[in-house]
């Protein structure tokens, strides 16, 4: 097998002429050169230079070995200029993963101002619950995802880097005819009685809207199951009942629903933003990192 530096190094001497030439350049001896040139000459198994008082002359093998060292230059400086536009976030691509509530509310600000910085990376943003985020984070098909989690389903996995953002209160959403309607806040115990508007399928909400009753002594009588909050706002705003909702899932809010923060105790869930420990990040992963903190710090939630 040839070394690669030493056809670098014999590229370097028929560019120049003469071993001295090249020794000089580089730094080097002239007799480590030619020691160079001699063990390339041992591993091509045939003469490369014709060696004179005047300099050298190449052979055609020589001259064959010297182009393909030219070739390998030139794919060298192009492999650094590449890296260099990828270090400098003027080139490639980068992947990230999303909840829907998230997606609809923290993300898009973070998305335009990266955007904004850095025109040439090409950003895609992938859509998911939580269990096919964890797939695409193990897959390699996104570098980092928005997350959430409750007190009592904590991410502790030790093949992931979890960084909290921010908290995402929950508000109760009652119809503006409701007696609590405009109301600066209120307690779960207030609504102990009413039907309550859920989400569907499993949903984690409905789990913390369970969990969070129970505390405060009573079980919760489900009217409607949504599929999404806009559908349980619908609902809430036709009398069916009263709904739980994440503060982010709340960015726009339906006539005929009123907002009422809830007092503690109250299902407080985090928002986190999670690669996978073993992945290490990319620059461009690092900006966008780096800008979903800074907004996640400038929320008002």
């Amino acid at each position: 097998m040839l070394d690669v530096r030493r056809i670098l190094l014999f590229a370097e001497v028929a560019r120049r002429g003469s071993v001295t030439a090249t020794a000089r350049a580089l730094n080097y001896t002239p007799s480590a050169v030619s020691q160079q040139v001699s063990r390339l000459e041992a591993e091509a198994g045939q003469p490369l230079l014709e060696r004179h008082a005047r300099g050298v002359t190449l052979t055609d093998a020589g001259r064959a070995l010297a182009e393909r060292g030219e070739r390998i230059e030139r794919e060298l400086r192009a492999a650094d200029n590449e890296l260099a536009d990828f270090a400098g976030l003027r080139a490639g691509t980068l992947r990230v993963g999303t909840f829907p509530t998230a997606g609809a509310s923290l993300l898009p600000s973070a998305v335009i101002a990266f955007r904004e910085a850095h025109p040439d990376v090409r950003l895609t943003v992938r859509s998911a619950r939580i269990a096919g985020l964890w797939s695409m984070l193990e897959n390699r098909e996104i570098e980092l995802s928005l997350m959430w989690d409750y007190d009592w389903c904590r991410i502790d996995r030790e093949d992931a880097v979890v960084t909290p953002l921010l908290d995402d209160p929950p508000a109760l959403l009652v119809s503006d005819r409701h007696p609590l309607a405009g109301r600066a806040s209120a307690t779960l115990a207030e609504v102990a009685g009413d039907p309550w508007i859920t989400r569907a399928e499993q949903h984690p909400v409905a789990e913390a809207l369970d969990r969070s009753c129970r505390a405060a002594g009573f079980e919760p009588q489900i009217a409607y199951e949504a599929h999404d909050y806009q559908e349980a706002q619908a609902m809430v705003a036709a009398g069916i009942g009263v709904a739980l909702a994440p503060t982010l899932a709340l960015e726009g809010i339906r006539p005929g629903v009123s907002v009422l923060p809830l007092q503690p105790p109250a299902p407080v869930r985090r928002i986190l933003l999670v690669l996978m420990s073993d992945h290490s990040p990319t620059p461009a992963a690092q900006a966008f990192a780096a800008l979903l903190r800074d907004h996640a710090a400038d929320s008002t939630l």
